[in-house]
C-alpha cells in the first residue's frame, strides 16, 4: 500500500495499462451500491407506462428473470435494461463500452448476462409472455419510446 495522504490508501492494481486507484475493499464498497431494482430509466419506463392506463406488478419473482415490469392480463413482460451492464450490442449506444481494465473479469462477466437475458426471454416465451425489453439509451427519446410501448401493448390506453 501506498500512502497519497494522510489516512487514505491505495492499493493500485494494473489492469491492460490503467491503475485503479481503489482497494479491494472500497471497489467492492463502491460496486455493493449499484441497485438491480428501481434505478432510474426503470422508474421512467413505470411511469410512462403508467401514464399509458396500464396498471401492472413488479419484479415477480415466479418468473423468469424477475421481470421488471408485468402485465398479467396482457401476459406481457419488460426489462428495462442498463446498456452498460447488459452490454447493449447496438453500435451507436453511447454507454455499451467495453470497461478498457480488466477485460479477463468483464467480457465474460458481461457476456455472461447478455446470454442470462437470452435465456430468460427464450424462457418466458416458451411460457405464452410477450417480452419486450427497453434499453437505457432508448429513455432519451420517449416520444418514440412512448409509441414503441402504445405498439407493443396492443392500443392507445390515454385517448
Amino acid at each position: 500500500m501506498e500512502s497519497l495522504n494522510p489516512g487514505v490508501f491505495v492499493i493500485r492494481q494494473i489492469f491492460a495499462g490503467m491503475v485503479d486507484t481503489l482497494s479491494t475493499k472500497e471497489r467492492s464498497e463502491l460496486m455493493s451500491r449499484i441497485r438491480s431494482q428501481n434505478t432510474k430509466p426503470e422508474l421512467i419506463v413505470r411511469s410512462l407506462v403508467h401514464r399509458l392506463g396500464y396498471r401492472f406488478r413488479l419484479h415477480k419473482r415466479n418468473l423468469p428473470g424477475k421481470p421488471d415490469l408485468v402485465l398479467s392480463r396482457h401476459k406481457v413482460v419488460i426489462f428495462v435494461n442498463g446498456c452498460f451492464w447488459h452490454w447493449h450490442s447496438d453500435p451507436n449506444c453511447p454507454f455499451a463500452s467495453m470497461p478498457k481494465s480488466n477485460l479477463d473479469y468483464w467480457k465474460p462477466k458481461l457476456a455472461r448476462t447478455r446470454e442470462r437475458d437470452q435465456e430468460t426471454i427464450e424462457l418466458l416465451e416458451a411460457e405464452g409472455w410477450r417480452v419486450m425489453v427497453v434499453w437505457e439509451c432508448e429513455l432519451r427519446e420517449q416520444t418514440e419510446l412512448i409509441l414503441r410501448i402504445q405498439d407493443f401493448l396492443g392500443k392507445n390506453r390515454i385517448n
